[in-house]
């Protein structure tokens, strides 16, 4: 599983290497201008697809459809954490599983 502090990097990289029109179209832009356009592309596929940035970044890393389920569970947990709420309530709120890992 790749580090956490590493996960949105890889995705932007893979879904750079995924789209290679994307990279053509900005081979004339600065290396700063060339990760802002990466990044903005990569939020409108999230939107396009209903997904939040996030959601698409673990898609693109996942390794597995069961790395993909704990990665997201991870997150979730991470969410409830810092809102002060109880895993419960949460997955109530959010219509998960509660009693997933």
């Amino acid at each position: 599983m790749i580090a956490k502090e590493l996960r949105q990097a890889v995705a932007l990289e893979r879904f750079a290497e995924a789209n290679p029109q994307l990279l053509a179209e900005m081979a004339q832009l600065s290396e700063h201008d060339q990760a802002q356009q990466i990044q903005w592309a990569f939020e409108d596929e999230a939107e396009m697809q209903g997904l939040q940035p996030w959601e698409l970044a673990l898609q693109l890393i996942a390794e597995s459809p069961e790395e993909l389920q704990a990665m997201r569970l991870e997150v979730h947990r991470e969410v409830a954490e810092a809102l002060g709420m109880g895993w419960e309530e949460y997955c109530g709120f959010n219509e998960l599983d509660e009693t997933a890992p």
